[in-house]
């Protein structure tokens, strides 16, 4: 795991979770280190249907392996979106952080 990568995300999760869970953002940071590489994946656009589509379809469902409705994973990534309203590069990492806590799907990735 890139170490880069982990501090990053700590101090960026720290904004929305003052006891954040090292243990999870390790696990992040490893599973999605080849992403966070990226400038373009790195980020998630919540303006773009497109891109709440593939978070849905790709983390929530395959990844968490949640069966509830669309419109359920619509709200929590909305939800998700306006917690983090004020960063306009919304880490792709602190957003799998915040629907992985929110899901309460830890477990998934420790």
């Amino acid at each position: 795991m890139s170490s880069d990568i982990y501090e990053k995300a700590i101090v960026d999760i720290k904004k929305y979770d003052s006891n954040a869970d090292d243990a999870l953002v390790a696990a992040l940071s490893k599973n999605y280190a080849i992403v966070m590489r990226k400038r373009d994946s790195a980020s998630v656009a919540c303006s773009d249907k497109k891109e709440l589509t593939s978070v849905k379809t790709n983390f929530l469902k395959k990844k968490l392996g949640l069966t509830i409705s669309e419109d359920d994973m619509d709200v929590a990534l909305k939800d998700v979106c306006t917690t983090m309203k004020d960063s306009r590069m919304k880490s792709r990492i602190t957003v799998y952080y915040l629907l992985t806590k929110k899901f309460s799907k830890e477990s998934v990735f420790i």
